[in-house]
């Protein structure tokens, strides 16, 4: 072959390399409205483009916890968590996966050395002699598949899109474990304030069901006011006992989370009604989902399996592949490396389907079904999240009222016990009166916490919903090293 036909063929088959037979990617389109709910539950300025302030995602844990206790458990659960620790192994785990399967685009080359000795009989020998004949050989040797129609670079973009969906999953652990520290230190906190109420409340029975005796005694009390206050008495022991219990299995789920002992120098943090977080931006577009860790992994799935496509359908054309050796030969191992012991070799092969018993059909079907599949998979993560967010402005819309409702209703009740109490004290209503006034205080004062707990609750899956603060790590793009 001349020169200039040889150089023509090795630009052709460089061109034919860059053939792929994978469809071109078209990201799907949105499946939510574009605009968050609008209506009585959620306020007004929920579906604006952006916030007062012009910020187009939320803080990062570190400025969006205002507790310094909080901070400091979460960043010891960042360094300590099980499960986080999992999923930057698994990251680690499919890079390595993508490397190997990257190299395929490669030649690979090997140092070989090898020798043989073999004795042949007289009647297979031409002399008509036995014989014993040597052979030792060193060289190098290569091999390396022509990707002419793509599909060792399909599967390895397949590779790399699983490794970038993998680094995605773990950034989703990183949200959700900040999310669950804080909504567990907060439950922490809330269950010791309704202790304490307990505990207050259990006092005040007590004392109350002191004074009812001594006017039983006086003659004064019916026995059946004292069997109301002592029922008083036990509810409120029983509750506390709850609530006793309750903290204690607080501080496991916090220790499970942190990965090991909360510290012994904790700060004292604000109380629950203090300024524990940051105002999470509400007023964000609802197609910057598509920056959130679960939506990018299913879109970097769905991408693999639009490259499946190409590598199944690669699977039909030949498979060329080139395999060289260069080196010395020779019957002596002294004589390796004289004049004349240079050896070559060059074995190129092709390989054609011809009959397959409509697998290579079949398989092209699966890898089709599988982007199907993905493309379902990555709408119905947007559309959680766009349920999860609605779901959190909801939550930002009520909980306000809701929380001054209840707060005058403790004041209220405070006030309405007092004054039971006075007209018992003065005979003019039954124990009951006072009773009722009691439990109502208490019932109030617990749902205050519990209300406000669940307000807190709401704003922390408000920002896991919104992505959890984008600034703390952006989205994995490029290729791994």
């Amino acid at each position: 072959m001349k020169r200039g036909s040889m150089t023509m063929a090795a630009l052709l088959a460089l061109l034919v390399q860059g053939c792929s037979l994978a469809p071109a990617y078209r990201q799907p389109g949105m499946p939510v409205q574009n605009a968050w709910p609008e209506g009585e539950a959620y306020g007004a300025g929920t579906s604006s483009a952006q916030n007062a302030q012009g910020e187009t995602a939320p803080p990062d844990w570190a400025a969006f916890f205002k507790d310094p206790a909080l901070k400091q458990l979460v960043a010891m659960a960042l360094q300590n968590n099980r499960d986080l620790r999992v999923a930057a192994l698994n990251v680690d785990a499919y890079r390595a996966q993508y490397r190997i399967q990257r190299a395929g685009q490669f030649p690979s080359l090997d140092a070989v050395g090898e020798g043989s000795r073999q004795r042949l009989p007289a009647d297979l020998s031409q002399s008509g002699a036995s014989n014993i004949a040597s052979q030792y050989q060193v060289g190098l040797s290569t091999s390396y598949e022509l990707d002419l129609f793509g599909r060792v670079r399909n599967l390895s973009r397949q590779a790399l899109e699983e490794y970038l969906a993998t680094e995605q999953a773990r950034r989703s652990v990183h949200i959700s474990l900040v999310a669950d520290v804080a909504q567990a230190y907060l439950a922490w906190r809330a269950d010791q304030s309704l202790l304490d109420v307990s505990r207050n409340s259990l006092v005040a029975y007590e004392r109350t069901l002191g004074l009812v005796q001594a006017s039983h005694e006086a003659g004064v009390a019916s026995a059946l006011d004292v069997r109301q206050a002592h029922t008083a008495v036990d509810g409120a022991r029983a509750q506390a006992q709850r609530y006793t219990r309750q903290v204690a299995i607080d501080l496991n789920a916090l220790r499970l989370l942190l990965g090991g002992p909360l510290p012994a120098d904790l700060p004292q943090g604000p109380g629950l009604d203090g300024e524990l977080l940051a105002e999470v931006p509400a007023g964000l577009p609802s197609d910057l989902l598509r920056r959130r860790p679960d939506i990018l992994a299913a879109e970097h799935r769905l991408i693999g399996a639009n490259a499946n496509i190409g590598a199944a359908r690669a699977a039909f054309f030949p498979r060329i592949s080139l395999t060289a050796g260069a080196g010395t030969a020779s019957a002596q191992m002294s004589g390796l490396f004289d004049a004349g012991s240079g050896a070559w070799s060059f074995v190129p092969s092709i390989s054609i389907p011809i009959f397959s018993a409509g697998r290579l059909q079949a398989e092209l079907d699966y890898a089709k079904i599988q982007k199907d599949i993905r493309i379902a998979q990555y709408e119905q993560a947007i559309q959680t999240a766009f349920k999860e967010v609605s779901d959190s402005l909801a939550a930002r819309g009520t909980y306000g009222k809701q929380l001054q409702a209840q707060r005058e209703l403790v004041e209220n009740s405070s006030q309405y016990l007092d004054l039971a109490q006075q007209r018992y004290e003065g005979g003019i209503d039954s124990y009951l009166t006072v009773l009722d006034a009691q439990r109502l205080l208490f019932t109030s004062q617990q749902s205050l916490i519990q209300d406000r707990l669940a307000q807190l609750d709401s704003e922390i899956d408000l920002y896991k919903a919104l992505g959890g603060g984008w600034d703390e790590a952006a989205p994995a793009t490029g290729e791994a090293g």
